[in-house]
C-alpha cells in the first residue's frame, strides 16, 4: 500500500504547516490519551491489526482526520477519504466497488473515513450499510455534533462512538513547540524566536484547535521579516496580525460558553429583546453550532413562556427548520427574528413548575394505584371486580365531568397554577371555572 503520508518535498512546501506536522503514528499523536495511550482502546485495535467501525465525536482541529489516517497506515488498509456533503449515491457505489476490488484482487481491507457523517441522508445509508455489515468496508466517521441527535439509529446502532475532547493549552503548546523545531516538515530550517507573549496568545485564541493553531504560527513566521542575523522575530503585533482580528472570548467546552448561553437565556426570560440578540450576535461570531441555539429557543419556549402564549413553541420550532433550510450565511436572520419574539412573548413556567411537582410526588410516594374508575376494563372479569365502573364520559356532561382523576392519597392536590401573564389568564379562568363547577356538586 502506498504510504498514506508520502508526499514529494516540492508538495510539502506547499502544503499547510498544519498538514505538514500530522502525525503519522500514535506516538507522535498529542493528546487523546483516554484513546490512543497504553493499552487503550485504539492503540489495542492497532496492536491486535483489527477495527470495528467507530465515529469520532469531538470539535473541529483535535485529530479526528489524523487518527483515521494513522490507523489505516498503522493497519496496511485501503483509505478512502468521503465527504458527506459532496458525494452521493453514485459516489458511495464508487466507492463500494473500489473497495470489493481491493479485497477480491489484493486481499486488503478498506477503510472508508467520512468526514461531517451527521450530514448523511436516508439515501445514503441505505447505499452502503449493507456493506458495512458484511465486512466489506469498516467506517470510521468524523462529526463535531452529538451523534444521538444528528446520526440515524441504523447507522450509530453499527458504530462505536468515541468522543475526542478539546485539546488543552500544554497539547497544543507541544504541538507548536514541535513544529517549530522540525527542520523537516516544521519551521526547524528557519531561525525563529516566538516572544512570550505572542506565544500565549496564540495558545489562548486558538481554542484548543491544533490547526488554528499550527495556521497561525505558520502565518506569523512568514509575516516576520528575518533581521540582520537572519533570525525572524514573532511579536504580539505580528500574530494580532496573522490572526486578523483578537479573537472573541468564547471556549465552546469550557465556562465562557455556559456564561454566555446563561445570559442569552437570562435576557429572553427577562424580557429584553436588545441584550439577547447581543447574545445571539456573540455566539454566532465565535462560531457557536446555531442549532444548539435553536434547541435552546425550543426548551425556552415551553420553560419560560408556556401557554402564556402557546405559539411561541410553533415559533421556536419553525426557527430550527427555518435555518435547516437556509443554513448559513444568512440563517442568523430567522434565528434573530426568533429571538425577538420569544424575548417579548408573555411569560409563564407555571407548565414547568407543574412538573417538577408532579415528579416530587411521584418520587416521594411511589407508584400509587390508578382509581378503579378510570382504568380501562378489555375483559368480563375487570368489568367484574369494578374497573371503569361509575366513570364519567366527559362528551355527555357538556365536555366537563366532576369526576377524581388523581391516586386516592393525591386527592385535590394542585399542580399547576397559571399566572395572569398572556393566555395562561384564560386557561387560568377556565380552571377556577371548573373548580367553582366541583364545589356545587359536591355539596
Amino acid at each position: 500500500m502506498e504510504d498514506l503520508f508520502d508526499e514529494s518535498a516540492k508538495a510539502a512546501k506547499k502544503s499547510p504547516l498544519a498538514d505538514r506536522m500530522r502525525p503519522r503514528s500514535l506516538k507522535e499523536f498529542v493528546g487523546q490519551e483516554h484513546l490512543v495511550g497504553p493499552k487503550k482502546i485504539l492503540s489495542r485495535f492497532v496492536e491486535n491489526g483489527d477495527l470495528i467501525s467507530l465515529i469520532f465525536w469531538g470539535p473541529a482541529g483535535v485529530g479526528k482526520t489524523t487518527l483515521a489516517l494513522i490507523i489505516a497506515q498503522a493497519m496496511e488498509a485501503h483509505f478512502i477519504s468521503f465527504s458527506a456533503v459532496l458525494s452521493g449515491v453514485k459516489d458511495i457505489r464508487a466507492v463500494i466497488a473500489e473497495a470489493q476490488e481491493q479485497l477480491k484482487f489484493y486481499g486488503q481491507r478498506t477503510i472508508l473515513f467520512v468526514d461531517e457523517i451527521h450530514r448523511f441522508n436516508k439515501t445514503q445509508q441505505d447505499a452502503f450499510l449493507h456493506h458495512v455489515e458484511d465486512g466489506t468496508l469498516t467506517l470510521i466517521g468524523a462529526t463535531t455534533e452529538n451523534p444521538s441527535f444528528e446520526v440515524n439509529a441504523p447507522l450509530l446502532s453499527r458504530c462505536k462512538v468515541l468522543i475526542l475532547e478539546q485539546l488543552s493549552k500544554e497539547h497544543l503548546k507541544t504541538i507548536m513547540n514541535n513544529a517549530l523545531s522540525n527542520p523537516e516538515r516544521g519551521l526547524g530550517n528557519l531561525s525563529v524566536e516566538v516572544e512570550e507573549d505572542a506565544f500565549s496568545f496564540i495558545l489562548e485564541n486558538s481554542h484548543g484547535e491544533a490547526r488554528l493553531a499550527l495556521n497561525t504560527l505558520e502565518s506569523a513566521v512568514m509575516l516576520s521579516e528575518p533581521n540582520q542575523e537572519k533570525r525572524r522575530v514573532v511579536t504580539m503585533e505580528i500574530v494580532q496580525e496573522a490572526m486578523q482580528q483578537k479573537a472573541l472570548r468564547y471556549d465552546k467546552g469550557g465556562e465562557e460558553h455556559y456564561n454566555v448561553i446563561s445570559a442569552f437565556i437570562k435576557s429572553m426570560r427577562g424580557s429584553d429583546p436588545d441584550a439577547a440578540l447581543y447574545w445571539l450576535a456573540r455566539m454566532l461570531e465565535a462560531g457557536e453550532d446555531p442549532l444548539f441555539i435553536a434547541r435552546r429557543m425550543v426548551i425556552f419556549a415551553s420553560e419560560d413562556i408556556g401557554n402564556a402564549a402557546p405559539g411561541a413553541l410553533q415559533v421556536a420550532l419553525s426557527v430550527k427548520e427555518a435555518f435547516h433550510f437556509v443554513g448559513m450565511p444568512e440563517g442568523w436572520i430567522p434565528l434573530a427574528q426568533g429571538v425577538t419574539y420569544l424575548a417579548t412573548s408573555p411569560k409563564s413556567n407555571a407548565s414547568y413548575k407543574a412538573y417538577q411537582d408532579a415528579l416530587k410526588d411521584v418520587k416521594d410516594r411511589g407508584s400509587l394505584g390508578v382509581p378503579l374508575h378510570i382504568r380501562n376494563a378489555p375483559t368480563s372479569l375487570m368489568k367484574e371486580i369494578g374497573y371503569g365502573k361509575g366513570y364519567k364520559y366527559p362528551h355527555d356532561y357538556g365536555g366537563y365531568a366532576v369526576q377524581s382523576y388523581l391516586p386516592e392519597k393525591l386527592q385535590n392536590r394542585e399542580y399547576y397554577k397559571p399566572t395572569d401573564n398572556g393566555f395562561d389568564k384564560e386557561i387560568k379562568k377556565r380552571m377556577e371555572y371548573n373548580k367553582e363547577k366541583r364545589k356545587k356538586t359536591s355539596k
